[in-house]
């Protein structure tokens, strides 16, 4: 169906009883998969069109290579287009104006698609899992994980923020999981993704192809597609479930619920840095990384969980496209990829020098609405 060289690959598997599996890769290996407007103007269409074919009995999406399903958004492409941002704003109709924000409009279209699905996806989270691709993976309705799964939602480190519906899907995690990942940008592995719900299913990578051999042998049925899946994914869970390596989050859990106690972001952040880590490398680094994160971006995950809290999946994303162009252009955004991405000098100019300094009129700018009710580029999501 596609050409190898494309930066995603699809083909329909024929199943033993007649039925199809749909089978999206994406394949930019070299990049860890990371995801472009190209990527998210191929899938959504297959997807759409999987949806209302009634050969298709499931879909399954993965990533080429050994070390990553997707690493995260094209965050270079991002930043060639905020440093156009000040023409941008003299001249609203040039026609870079909207490249930043269009971007966020598809990626989040093609996350609620994935989230909102008909049919049973499949998300063989192998490898790191940042940013986006955590988005892609956060939605499906089987979300396995393996040996060398390693997930995060780093954006305290380019003064961004953890999109892609993390205001929704880190509330759903065990009380103060989801803001100390915000916050820290710690990285997690398969045990810890089951337990906050990241992941459902663990099955080691040297598995994957039985897996999908027992799929295509499988007795698909119109009314079943999702406990035949279920079925299947249960059985190789339970087989492989001693290999799964010991998680961090558990450990902490009743420190964690103390954490979501805090009022507001610097009595999160304290509390964070209070705690000793000498002797635990993961907490250790989680304390580096929010220290040196933007204390913008602190305040903006205190708040977008906060606000997130009682929103629906669909109301989550349209508040996040908001976050997220605003981010653009405030210049945060653009200073942290500056510094790790681009001259990779580390040193980041952040705006304030610790996460009490920053004013609450600034985190108000980047939770105001930039649209209208009805011109929202996101408003049809939800809307049956």
């Amino acid at each position: 169906m596609s050409s190898e060289n494309a930066p995603v690959i699809f083909e329909e598997l024929t199943t033993e009883n007649g039925f199809k599996i749909g089978h999206a890769t994406l394949s930019k290996p070299a990049s860890l998969n990371a995801l472009d407007l190209p990527m998210i103007n191929l899938l959504t269409p297959q997807l759409e069109k999987w949806q209302q074919d009634p050969k298709i009995a499931m879909v399954i999406l993965d990533g080429s290579g050994e070390r990553a399903f997707c690493a995260g958004g094209d965050i270079v492409s991002m930043y060639k287009s905020m440093q156009d941002w000040g023409s941008v704003k003299e001249n609203p109709d040039a026609t870079d104006s909207f490249a930043l924000q269009n971007f966020f409009t598809q990626e989040y279209q093609l996350d609620h698609l994935i989230h909102m699905f008909s049919k049973p996806i499949l998300v063989w989270g192998n490898g790191i899992i940042m940013g986006g691709g955590l988005g892609l993976m956060s939605g499906g309705s089987h979300r396995v994980v393996t040996e060398t799964s390693r997930i995060a939602m780093p954006e305290i480190s380019i003064g961004l923020y953890p999109d892609v519906g993390g205001s929704y899907f880190l509330n759903k995690m065990p009380a103060g999981c989801g803001l100390f990942l915000g916050l820290t940008g710690a990285f997690i592995n398969a045990a810890d993704a089951i337990y906050s719900n990241l992941a459902d299913y663990f099955v080691p990578h040297d598995a994957k192809q039985t897996l999908f051999d027992r799929l295509l042998a499988a007795n698909w049925q119109p009314v079943l597609l999702h406990q035949t899946l279920s079925s299947i994914c249960d059985d190789f869970h339970t087989l492989h479930s001693e290999q799964l390596p010991q998680g961090n989050l558990i450990e902490y859990q009743d420190w964690f619920t103390s954490l979501a106690t805090k009022t507001d972001a610097s009595q999160a952040a304290e509390y964070i840095m209070s705690v000793n880590a000498e002797d635990n490398k993961w907490l250790s680094k989680a304390q580096k990384t929010l220290s040196a994160g933007s204390p913008i971006t602190a305040n903006l995950v205190f708040e977008q969980l906060l606000r997130g809290k009682d929103m629906t999946l669909a109301e989550c994303f349209q508040m996040e496209l908001g976050l997220s162009c605003k981010c653009g252009e405030f210049g945060e955004f653009q200073e942290g990829v500056r510094a790790l991405l681009i001259e990779k000098d580390h040193q980041p100019n952040w705006r304030f020098k610790s996460v009490d300094q920053v004013p609450k009129d600034t985190i108000d700018y980047f939770f105001e609405n930039s649209w209208s009710q009805y011109a929202h580029p996101l408003a049809h999501l939800g809307v049956n």
